[in-house]
């Protein structure tokens, strides 16, 4: 006979993030997880508590599955216009992970002004910094009023109410970034 597969915790968090990207957040239970893996729910409810801790579990995965994402790459012309289509992609091509992490209660920050403060936010409102030449409060205020609009955009293309048009979004994109950071220039220097 052979061993019995041990179900790690590990293995149970990378499976509910598996079957949340595949078939929703809404859809994440101990069955659909142990049919994912393969065996029973017993395991499945010995590593977590509750199927919020899975939750909980996947939605740290899915959260950092994101993040690398949507980072721009070191070869992208517009890093920040990248940033944005990459957030809008990741929509597209990831939908049901967009609808847990933005649309789905689970995130910590409960405010826009929570995620610009949170610790996760640092890399991207340095680069942005950088980009900029802007203080980093000046740097957050851009990125409040571009976040604003690309989420907006992504939140209705997620939901099926509004067709992809890359080169249409990168337009608007392109302007939303211009005129926030022209704002900010002005204000700083004025």
């Amino acid at each position: 006979m052979p061993p019995k597969v041990k179900v790690t915790k590990q293995m149970v968090a990378d499976a509910s993030f598996e079957v949340i990207r595949a078939s929703g957040h809404e859809n994440l239970n101990a069955r659909t997880i142990s049919k994912y893996l393969g065996c029973s729910t017993q395991p499945v409810l010995y590593s977590f508590k509750t199927v919020d801790e899975i939750r909980e579990a996947a939605y740290e995965i899915a959260d950092r599955y994101h993040t690398e994402f949507i980072m721009p790459k070191e070869t992208d012309e517009n890093p920040m216009l990248s940033l944005g289509l990459n957030y809008v992609r990741f929509c597209m091509e990831e939908k049901n992970l967009f609808r847990f992490l933005f649309q789905s209660g689970y995130a910590e920050e409960k405010s826009l002004l929570d995620m610009v403060d949170s610790e996760e936010l640092v890399p991207v409102l340095e680069a942005m910094r950088e980009g900029t030449g802007l203080s980093l409060r000046k740097t957050r205020n851009v990125f409040i009023t571009v976040a604003l609009f690309t989420h907006g955009y992504a939140s209705i293309i997620a939901n099926n109410h509004l067709e992809y048009d890359e080169k249409l979004i990168a337009e608007h994109l392109e302007r939303a970034w211009n005129g926030a950071v022209l704002e900010a220039a002005q204000e700083e220097y004025l």
